[in-house]
């Protein structure tokens, strides 16, 4: 899996933990940033990743600042992407299964990095459920989960 990766100065460390993490779990992937703890503005990089991960070029992004939340809220300002901020493994596998979430934003300063680890495993590792074989033709051309995210990128082109 191709992962886009970027952070403000407060996760560059947590930053350069999870790229360890992401190679020993064989995961490919490029850091678009920053490159050191001196402050910079966490939207620059999350729309660098955003907009990469808009474009195709990545299966998925990780963003990393001190809460996860304001890389969360400019992520999402662009076509296409749903981020979401995580905070424990039953979130991320939610926001994969039922969201189809393709950016992961986490808090470096409220997120311990072992429990860190857990989120990014179970974020990468879920699948969308989609559109479940099992689900009632009723419910039209996509499953519930399915449409719902239709729903978004209808939105996303008003």
């Amino acid at each position: 899996m191709k992962i886009a990766i970027a952070s403000d100065h407060a996760g560059y460390k947590t930053k350069e933990l999870i790229k360890t993490f992401l190679k020993e779990n064989n995961h490919s992937y490029q850091d678009f940033g920053a490159d050191s703890e001196d402050s910079v503005d966490y939207p620059d990089y999350a729309f660098k990743v955003a907009e990469a991960v808009g474009r195709g070029e990545y299966e998925r992004g990780i963003l990393i600042c001190g809460t996860g939340l304001g890389m969360c809220i400019a992520a999402n300002k662009v076509k296409g992407i749903r981020a979401v901020a995580c905070h424990n493994e039953s979130t991320a596998e939610m926001s994969r299964q039922h969201n189809d979430a393709n950016i992961l934003c986490l808090g470096a300063r409220v997120i311990e990095q072992d429990k860190m680890k857990g989120i990014i495993k179970v974020w990468l590792q879920t699948e969308f459920e989609g559109d479940p074989p099992e689900q009632p033709k009723s419910f039209g051309r996509a499953g519930r989960h399915q449409r719902r995210i239709d729903k978004i990128s209808e939105h996303e082109s008003l």
